[in-house]
């Protein structure tokens, strides 16, 4: 299993605009559908301390070529389309880093 990490740098002014764009992904289904398995959107918590602009995802695949799939699927899926479109619109995501890790120990949560 790889997961796949997507680090964003977002507008703290557009939190909200961020959390609806993280929602879509999740509450819409439209990873899952696309083949992918999140475990996640985390998004900053704010008076604990730390940034307030950074947030991220972390979405598995059993193997490159699942991602692969995963990636032809999202891009031709018209919810997806508009999801991220709105996110250009709205300007909350300023910088995307993508990472891909793997996991040590732990057990399995959910489905992964």
């Amino acid at each position: 299993m790889i997961f796949h990490c997507i680090r964003y740098t977002i507008d703290p002014q557009k939190l909200a605009d961020f959390e609806t764009y993280a929602r879509r992904w999740m509450e819409g289904g439209i990873i899952k559908r696309c083949g992918g398995e999140p475990l996640g959107y985390f998004l900053p918590k704010k008076g604990y301390g730390g940034a307030d602009n950074i947030a991220m995802t972390l979405i598995g695949f059993e193997s490159l070529t699942a991602y692969e799939e995963y990636r032809k699927k999202l891009v031709a899926d018209p919810e997806a389309k508009e999801n991220v479109e709105s996110a250009k619109r709205s300007g909350c995501i300023l910088i995307e880093d993508r990472s891909y890790f793997y996991r040590v120990g732990g057990g399995e949560v959910g489905n992964i």
